[in-house]
């Protein structure tokens, strides 16, 4: 593996927690609990509109996701519940070793990116909030070209931006589905181990795995 001259990282759940939006939740009717299984279904719905060939973005399938979740739960959707809930993306705290991962980066002389599936205006508010935005150069979005990732055109749209060839880049993303989707891609992939999770056996490996970012990095600035 050769070191890469950028990295992207994903946003949600990779470098912002979505521990916030639990309170928010319960503030609403919902049991604690539920957090994980809205996200799932969310990112299902997500998923499943993409192979259809149909794009909505991230703040229209969280809404539509998180309204049949209230009422199934408790029989009505309220739009201001539904806002309640959507607007704790704007307060997502970051996970502590993000500062060190992405400053250990710039150091070695490597450029930092962010793809999300989110919107570029949420992300960037994210990252100043967070004293983040100095350490990023780019902040890009699925918007951009109207697909979710995993699809193949998101990871070489975030290579083109970025003026590299698909192997110069690494993509380092919490989720299994997002590491493997930029492997077939052509980038390097690394995965963080949030809460101890288990890479699925079903997909193929990444070419770097950490419990934590600064793991991960340590072994994209000086790989074997």
């Amino acid at each position: 593996m050769n070191r890469p001259d950028a990295v992207a990282f994903d946003v949600v759940e990779t470098l912002f927690s979505l521990e916030t939006l639990r309170p928010r939740f319960t503030a609403v009717g919902l049991p604690a609990y539920r957090l994980e299984t809205w996200f799932a279904s969310f990112l299902r719905d997500a998923f499943a509109l993409e192979i259809a060939g149909v794009y909505k973005p991230f703040r229209e399938i969280a809404s539509a996701t998180l309204g049949a979740l209230l009422a199934q739960e408790s029989g009505g959707a309220e739009p201001e519940k539904i806002e309640h809930v959507l607007g704790g993306f704007a307060e997502l705290e970051a996970h502590d070793d993000v500062a060190p991962a992405m400053s250990a980066l710039r150091d070695a002389g490597i450029e930092v990116a962010t793809l999300t599936n989110g919107s570029a205006k949420v992300t960037s508010a994210l990252l100043e909030r967070a004293g983040l935005r100095h350490l990023v150069q780019q902040v890009i979005s699925i918007d951009d070209i109207g697909h979710w990732k995993p699809h193949r055109e998101v990871y070489l749209h975030c290579a083109k931006r970025l003026s590299l060839e698909p192997h110069q880049l690494a993509l380092v993303a919490a989720h299994p589905w997002d590491a493997q989707g930029a492997r077939r891609s052509g980038l390097i992939a690394g995965y963080v181990a949030r809460d101890g999770a288990t890479f699925p056996a079903a997909m193929e490996a990444p070419d770097l795995r950490g419990t934590t970012l600064v793991e991960v990095f340590s072994g994209l600035i000086d790989p074997a």
